[in-house]
């Protein structure tokens, strides 16, 4: 099943209903799949889209989505964002970001267990781990760039 039809699928079985809206915002977050989107951006688009859409229905919707572990949030700086999730079988996963294209890759090893050994006696509650560098594409591209 694909990343749309999951998430829609999440959301029906939830007991959310599928409008217009909705089914619009799962379509501009599986277009922007490999990416973190800010939701800055994802207002925008949709009250383009349905100007007379609130701000406060769409991070709504985005917070419920989040809830349900259709898409993954984050704070990059000082900005939220947003992304469609990318597991569904595993949600709780880290991610590798590049500094220049911003593609997210999909790291499969948590490390939790590493730094809990290094905490005898300490409950850990929550992590999130992310790697920042260049993907391999732009490390190439770099590197002809440097010759």
């Amino acid at each position: 099943m694909d990343s749309k039809t999951t998430a829609l699928a999440r959301i029906k079985d939830s007991g959310l209903r599928i409008t217009k809206q909705r089914r619009t915002l799962i379509d501009y977050l599986c277009q922007q799949s490999n990416h973190y989107v800010p939701v800055t951006a994802v207002d925008a688009h949709m009250r383009t889209l349905y100007p007379g859409m609130s701000h406060d229905t769409i991070y709504r919707n985005l917070k419920e989505f989040a809830a349900l572990d259709v898409v993954e949030t984050e704070v990059q700086g000082e900005r939220s964002v947003v992304k469609i999730q990318c597991d569904y079988q595993h949600p709780h996963h880290h991610h590798f970001i590049c500094t220049n294209c911003h593609r997210v890759q999909e790291i499969q090893l948590c490390p939790e267990d590493f730094f809990a050994q290094q905490l005898p006696g300490a409950r850990i509650t929550g992590h999130n781990v992310e790697l920042y560098g260049l993907c391999a594409d732009c490390a190439q591209t770099q590197s002809l760039a440097d010759k």
